[in-house]
């Protein structure tokens, strides 16, 4: 059995929706389809997502309301009447929408950010069994996936796993919404954002799927990313542990936390183009069966800033790093990178978690509590993860990697690789990101 993940852009019109069911019906594995909601259609066009968002934000019965509400049923109503499905299904959706709005409970929002992949998953569910498919909608609370009570933060709880199992026994092809859970309780619970890949892996891992197929608009994994270096190179296999390195640092195909579930199961992921289904794609793995040293990717991010700790025989005094960790925690902010020295140390953080606020109290407990030298705050900072299994065993990648920034004229602020095969980190400025990424990628992959 399979499981079938469609994101956004495979299930944006009418179109894509048909040539989603091309592809399931194309092949009998594929049991278990997941969805995403609607994506962009077109360049400047919304995501149904973030239409949601918007309406769940503002007062209803304003005109800002209206508007939302009016373009969701324009949306919603096109993609029916465009697959020949029944208005009663229009008129249900809409129903279940304004019933969603007219909610007083704390659940309103998550149940407002949800209603487009539980819309994506009826719509294709219907069509389906209009082309003959024994095709059902499945609801996550019938499938068992089973979540924390955490709004817009939901895990998945091991419960789920033997729920989801059962589900193998049944016939038919069943269509999930991704995105979000139940609580043992009852209640909607939305994962972080794209987490309808999530929910694939999820899925994956319930029923222990041969394959998890990951459905995007892209033909594979590239090396790095194409709207910076022009028709990079395409990566055939991928270890988890490299394709979470890459998706943390920038690459956009994954949410970063979407393989854990098939990781722990140690089942196999295709990425795949909705729109070239007949190409390969990029396979994620367990275990390459050939051993690959050296880089197979290079990712990067913006937004970040680091703060600098200094202070003599700081690696004498017990202690040190954890009570700045605890003064980061009480702030409720958490660490991406930590750099050190002997008298030194730094820790690298998403600048949106650094109000000025908190950076001022922080500043202030670090001074208080660790008496140190220096501390310097540094902020539009770019992180640039190369990436590749066995790198550590293979001699020159940073020699070629820091030479590759020094003939573009990059600065270097800081590298971290520790004890990692799996990547190596370097801090620039924001603005030497491009052509730090365009040097690397000449230096390793042209």
């Amino acid at each position: 059995m399979k499981v079938a993940k469609f994101g956004g852009s495979s299930v944006a019109s009418a179109d894509q929706i048909k040539k989603v069911a091309s592809i399931i019906k194309a092949d009998s594995d594929r049991k278990f389809i997941v969805v995403s909601a609607p994506g962009k259609r077109f360049a400047n066009d919304k995501k149904l997502t973030d239409i949601l968002i918007g309406l769940a934000g503002s007062t209803t019965g304003s005109q800002i309301f209206e508007d939302h509400v009016q373009t969701i049923a324009q949306r919603l109503s096109g993609i029916i009447s465009s697959l020949d499905l029944s208005d009663a299904l229009l008129e249900e959706l809409l129903q279940h929408l304004s019933t969603i709005t007219e909610m007083q409970s704390n659940t309103r929002n998550d149940c407002l950010k949800a209603f487009g992949e539980d819309s994506s998953a009826k719509i294709i569910s219907q069509y389906l069994q209009s082309i003959g498919l024994d095709a059902h909608y499945l609801n996550p609370r019938d499938a068992g996936i089973i979540v924390s009570d955490e709004p817009g933060n939901a895990q998945i709880l091991p419960e789920s796993f033997p729920k989801l199992y059962n589900l193998r026994n049944h016939k038919g092809i069943y269509v999930i919404p991704g995105f979000f859970g139940y609580t043992a309780e009852g209640k909607l619970t939305t994962f972080s954002r794209g987490g309808s890949d999530i929910t694939g892996s999820i899925v994956a891992a319930g029923i222990q799927a041969s394959l998890y197929e990951n459905f995007t608009d892209v033909n594979s994994v590239y090396t790095v990313n194409p709207n910076i270096v022009k028709d990079p190179l395409e990566i055939d296999q991928l270890t988890y542990r490299e394709m979470r390195e890459l998706s943390y640092a920038g690459f956009s195909v994954f949410h970063d936390e979407a393989l854990m579930p098939a990781f722990n199961k140690k089942i196999p992921v295709a990425i795949k183009n909705t729109n070239n289904p007949d190409q390969r794609g990029t396979m994620i793995v367990s275990e390459k069966s050939t051993k690959q040293n050296g880089v197979v990717g290079i990712a990067s991010d913006t937004g970040f800033i680091s703060i600098y700790v200094s202070k003599y025989l700081m690696n004498r005094q017990l202690g040190f790093g954890r009570k700045l960790l605890e003064i980061m925690e009480k702030e409720n902010i958490s660490f991406e990178h930590i750099p050190s020295g002997i008298d030194d140390l730094t820790v690298i953080i998403r600048a949106h978690q650094l109000t000025d606020n908190k950076e001022q109290r922080i500043l202030e407990q670090i001074k208080e509590e660790l008496q140190p030298d220096t501390i310097k705050v540094q902020r539009n900072l770019a992180v640039i993860m190369v990436v590749g299994e066995g790198m550590m065993n293979t001699i020159g990648i940073a020699q070629k990697a820091t030479s590759a920034l020094v003939e573009a004229n990059v600065n270097i602020v800081m590298i971290n690789q520790g004890s990692s095969e799996v990547s190596m980190m370097f801090g620039v400025e924001d603005k030497d990101m491009t052509k730090s990424i365009k040097s690397l990628y000449q230096k390793f992959f042209a």
